[in-house]
């Protein structure tokens, strides 16, 4: 993983555009990583027979977020948006193999 040069401090257009395209990479990266947690959370809920969805759960999940993104100063409500369609993946994810087992 490459060290980000601050926005502030590429010099051009072309130097920008590389930083966010690192940076994007970063991000998928991160998705991954995060899809490998949803696996192991899997075989954890299959093995205390818990169901893929837990409502307390995922509106815990989306009010973290949303508190994550007001205090780096990002708009809560495009945050929320992004992260109810990477849980609702995941639960369905889940539930794929939840229900095949």
């Amino acid at each position: 993983m490459t060290k980000l040069i601050p926005a502030q401090n590429c010099a051009d257009m072309t130097e920008l555009r590389a930083q966010i395209d690192d940076l994007d990479k970063q991000l998928v990266d991160l998705l991954a990583t995060r899809a490998g947690y949803i696996d192991r959370a899997v075989e954890l809920k299959t093995l205390n027979g818990w169901p893929a969805r837990i409502p307390a759960r995922v509106e815990e999940v989306i009010a973290n977020a949303r508190t994550k993104a007001g205090e780096a100063g990002l708009d809560p409500d495009l945050v929320e948006g992004l992260w109810r369609q990477l849980v609702e993946w995941s639960i369905m994810r889940e539930a794929r193999v939840i229900h095949e087992t």
